[in-house]
């Protein structure tokens, strides 16, 4: 069998990848370029390196993250790559993509941040909207609000729905008001006063004062970070990029110490990339960073493989990510983080604490359970030897054999097939069944948490998922592909090329750009097109400005519109490409009868517009691989449950139009695996394998 290396290199040939430069006269010459895709995962940290010269060359390669310091485990990776000269002298692309900000949320380490608000409204954050967490549960844990009340300060400058002054703010309330923030001495300061998207005078004017009296605190305001309506979204969210701006801005003032020279971008929840020396600004735009880069690759491979209608399978050893392409990424205003509704835009995705690492326990009533704790890159998993001891998904795929013991692993890790077995063994003394049943039951219970959130994203939403492709990636999700698929009832599905460090890649195919929102909550029976296209262009304008100033050329800029719809009196919108008032109306008739299964009469209106600008990424195709003969195929290996032993051969020996029948084992670099019986493989030209479900 053949096993990977530190650092895999795929040779291409057919080359479609043709970096250019224009020189002052517009000739465009061949230049060397590498570029580097980095997902730093909570468990991984994940490199795909593309080079233009001598040939087109891929490299990749996965470490283990460092959670404490993230940026150290990326540092490590380059030198790994051989690429730290080259970082040296500038030479690097760098597109990354972070769980910083996601893992800060989660788990409350924040910055110390005031919250400034008008009078009456300092409880806004803590009242929320009142909805009950659990809607039958008679008892429920408290909530604790997310700021303090001793750090809820409140001031004058209110505004009415109208946009007219109801309360001025005098420079006695703004003085007295600096004094109390010096008083707090915070890290961070978050403005949301009400309707200021209509009139932002006063939030700038507070801005101003705060800056002036204290230049090291990082202050938000709301009519910068979220100008919509809805104040307790607005207010978590304008919250949330001003307490993760110091943490964000730390991270990447340490990151670009080792990379001073480097182009560096990072990826944002909207599943585009901004320059990492604005990043700091908009923390709260980088919740789902790293997710988002695998549902952009996932686009991607739609566009080569000739496939539109993809739900996405980002299993990690962490959480699974799920998420539904028609055609387009799909983004959404009303996404979760943790208990904190965020109204940025961010990709339409659904998570859930379900991966590699995720701990299978007891639970008081006897029953068997699995996630959402993890064990995280330390101790790991009790398979790897590092410290791990309770069972986890892992440790139940080698119990099962469906993950050899021999398999390379990312960072010189190796596989204990005895302490698996002996983790386990704790659970099924509990439950009196045998380790091999115990951890049929725990990799059981993973699969349908993970089609439960399918269902979540297609049933619920009016598509069928038989209609689907099922894109299986992550280091985890070629193992559990063909029995998701199964509880979905679908036929199809694909495991990509170079799967377990996906999402590495989408950081390299993602466009660069910026997303803008203005509430502006008019009827469409009185609503005027040119009206709406003025104030679109306006907001457009905005977005062209900003990415000029990161060195983009206006005339190389895309412009996306949008706008929020619902029925007059609903509390919910719904998102439709922007046309004119006619046909964007038609639009969302549609897609309300796709959603809910019904259309209604009734008058419509327009809540939002959104703008979406954007400048392409550089363009290129991962050309046919060259198939290899190095490695000896395997005979075979017992696996529990199949009545037949599976085969086992390597990625590498999977050659173009090759068909494998399950149950099969197939082991590469970073990822395995497993074809179950009464399913087929056949590895198209790219290297994707193609499943299919025999009948």
């Amino acid at each position: 069998m053949c096993l990977g290396t530190a650092v895999i290199i795929f040779p291409y040939f057919n080359c479609c990848f043709v970096p250019v430069e224009s020189t002052a006269n517009g000739e465009q010459l061949l230049t060397r370029q590498v570029y580097l895709g980095i997902d730093a995962g909570g468990t991984f940290t994940d490199f795909i390196c593309i080079e233009s010269e001598p040939q087109l060359s891929l490299k990749i390669y996965k470490i283990l993250s460092t959670p404490a310091a993230p940026e150290q485990a990326i540092m490590n990776g380059i030198r790994a790559l051989g690429l730290i000269s080259l970082a040296e002298e500038g030479g690097l692309h760098i597109i990354h993509g972070s769980t910083v900000a996601t893992n800060a949320t989660l788990e409350g380490k924040l910055a110390r941040t005031v919250f400034i608000t008008n009078h009456g409204f300092g409880d806004m954050l803590q009242l929320a909207r009142q909805t009950r967490p659990k809607l039958y549960a008679l008892e429920f844990q408290p909530i604790q609000p997310p700021v303090e009340a001793e750090l809820c300060l409140e001031t004058g400058g209110r505004l009415g729905a109208d946009g007219s002054v109801i309360e001025p703010l005098t420079d006695a309330e703004l003085e007295e008001l600096v004094r109390r923030v010096q008083d707090l001495q915070p890290e961070a300061v978050a403005i949301n006063l009400l309707f200021s998207f209509l009139d932002d005078r006063f939030e700038r004017a507070i801005e101003k004062a705060v800056s002036e009296a204290q230049p090291a605190i990082f202050v938000s305001r709301s009519s910068e970070v979220l100008p919509v309506y809805k104040e307790y979204e607005r207010g978590i969210a304008t919250w949330l990029n001003a307490a993760l701006g110091p943490v964000v801005s730390g991270y990447l003032v340490r990151l670009q110490e080792g990379l001073a020279k480097c182009s560096l971008q990072i990826m944002q929840s909207s599943g585009e990339t901004i320059a990492a020396t604005t990043a700091a600004d908009s923390a709260v735009n980088l919740l789902l960073s790293g997710p988002a880069g695998g549902l952009t690759a996932i686009h991607f491979l739609g566009r080569q493989i000739a496939q539109q209608r993809i739900i996405s399978f980002d299993m990690g050893g962490t959480s699974t990510d799920v998420a539904l392409l028609d055609g387009e990424i799909s983004t959404t205003a009303e996404g979760f983080v943790d208990r904190f509704p965020v109204g940025i835009p961010m990709v339409d995705m659904h998570t859930i604490g379900a991966g590699g690492g995720s701990i299978a326990f007891i639970d008081s009533g006897g029953m068997l359970q699995v996630g959402p704790q993890s064990a995280g890159a330390n101790p790991g998993p009790a398979c790897y030897g590092i410290g791990g001891t309770a069972a986890t998904v892992t440790d139940a795929n080698l119990v099962l054999g469906r993950l050899l013991p021999e398999a390379a692993l990312a960072d010189s890790l190796s596989l204990h097939h005895q302490l698996a077995i002996e983790a386990i063994r704790k659970l099924a003394v509990q439950i009196e069944l045998t380790v091999e049943e115990t951890a049929l039951g725990i990799v059981t219970i993973a699969n349908e948490h993970m089609a439960e959130a399918i269902r979540m994203i297609s049933v619920n939403r009016g598509y069928d998922p038989k209609q689907f492709l099922l894109a299986s990636f992550g280091g985890a999700g070629g193992l559990h592909v063909c029995a998701v698929a199964e509880s979905m009832q679908m036929d199809r599905a694909v495991v990509p090329a170079y799967g377990g460090v996906l999402s590495a890649l989408g950081m390299l195919v993602a466009d660069r750009g910026r997303q803008f929102t203005r509430t502006v909550s008019v009827k469409t029976c009185q609503a005027v097109t040119v009206s709406l296209q003025d104030q679109l262009e306006a907001l457009a304008s905005h977005g062209r400005a900003q990415l000029e100033q990161e060195g983009l050329t206006a005339e190389n800029l895309l412009v996306k519109c949008s706008v929020d719809m619902r029925y007059v009196g609903q509390s919910y919108t719904l998102n439709v490409l922007w046309q004119d008032l006619h046909l964007t109306t038609e639009a969302f008739q549609r897609l309300h009868q796709t959603r809910y299964g019904y259309a209604l009469q009734s008058d419509t209106e327009i809540v939002n517009l959104r703008v979406n600008v954007l400048h392409h990424s550089q363009q290129f195709e991962l050309p046919a691989v060259i198939p290899t003969t190095e490695c000896n195929k395997l005979a075979s290996t017992e696996v529990y449950g199949t009545a037949e032993p599976a085969k086992v051969l390597s990625r590498a020996e999977f050659s173009p139009g090759e068909v494998v029948a399950g149950p099969a084992i197939i082991t590469e670099y970073s990822a395995t695996t497993f074809i179950a019986p009464g399913w087929i493989a056949l590895s198209d030209r790219y290297g994707n394998m193609q499943l299919s479900r025999q009948t």
